[in-house]
């Protein structure tokens, strides 16, 4: 048990930084007081700590991912990494387009994806991992996993405000959120994005399956997650440009294509190494 701590102790630092900035944005963000002010850009002292929570992070999966003997994974690492690389997509977005009011929800689920491959530690070596393509289909892979679990996040943030609306019980902190238009072209954005990198990790697996991972491609019932996911995504971009698909309907549909993209890798691999026991 103290090994398996040491080993992990970049992931259990990042999560115990990830929980305490947690805290602190709900305490000075989202929990009523005099002081609380939802919208504020973040302090220099908190990009710096969720900076540093990143380094950490990075650190752990570094040591934790790659081996003399080739590239190690499990679903643990691909949570860790895949919540790793939306933080690290949010802090630089975070300078650009304004993003408060997500932290409170964001860094929690960082801090519990984190420290998963301490309460998980099995591993199972990848092969075809020192491939280029391979590599660049991993990466695109998890470049849309982390942009599409943000675009979640999103709309679950989007719901809650507007059922506060519906309920017209809106705190002093919602009523200082941009408009619900304004945010709804952020998800969509993100979604473009994250759909296009679906596509291409999609299309390179079935085109160059044999090349990637070393054998043709097989529809099973990740395959079959990962299409219907795809198709869940395109139908919903489709709808918002064609009949101006918006409210509940886009969230509906972005929670639903979301849950069937983690069913399909991390779901399975989930079942197969911690109920089954099976590499």
């Amino acid at each position: 048990m103290f090994d398996i701590v040491i080993q992990h102790l970049p992931n259990i630092l990042a999560a115990l930084i990830y929980g305490a900035l947690g805290v602190h944005f709900w305490n000075s963000r989202w929990r009523e007081s005099e002081s609380q002010c939802l919208t504020c850009p973040m302090r220099a002292w908190e990009r710096a700590a969720i900076a540093g929570a990143l380094a950490v992070h990075a650190w752990g999966l570094y040591t934790g991912l790659f081996a003399e003997a080739g590239m190690r994974f499990s679903f643990s690492f691909a949570l860790s990494l895949m919540m790793w690389l939306a933080i690290l997509i949010y802090w630089l977005e975070s300078f650009l387009t304004p993003m408060e009011g997500l932290q409170p929800m964001v860094l929690p689920l960082a801090a519990g994806c984190a420290i998963l491959p301490a309460l998980f530690p099995y591993v199972r070596l990848v092969a075809h991992a020192d491939a280029t393509g391979f590599m660049l289909h991993f990466l695109t892979a998890m470049l849309a996993y982390s942009l599409l679990t943000l675009s979640a996040l999103h709309a679950i943030f989007m719901g809650l405000i507007e059922k506060a609306l519906h309920r017209r019980s809106l705190s002093r902190s919602l009523l200082s959120l941009p408009p619900l238009m304004t945010m709804e072209a952020t998800l969509f954005r993100m979604l473009t994005v994250g759909f296009i990198l679906l596509t291409l990790t999609v299309g390179s697996g079935l085109l160059f399956s044999r090349e990637l991972f070393g054998k043709p491609l097989t529809f099973n019932h990740m395959t079959l997650f990962g299409f219907a996911s795809w198709g869940i995504f395109a139908t919903l971009l489709v709808g918002r440009h064609a009949w101006g698909w918006r409210g509940k309907r886009a969230l509906r549909w972005t929670l639903a294509g979301f849950s069937l993209l983690i069913l399909a890798y991390v779901g399975s691999r989930f079942v197969i190494e911690v109920i089954l026991h099976r590499a």
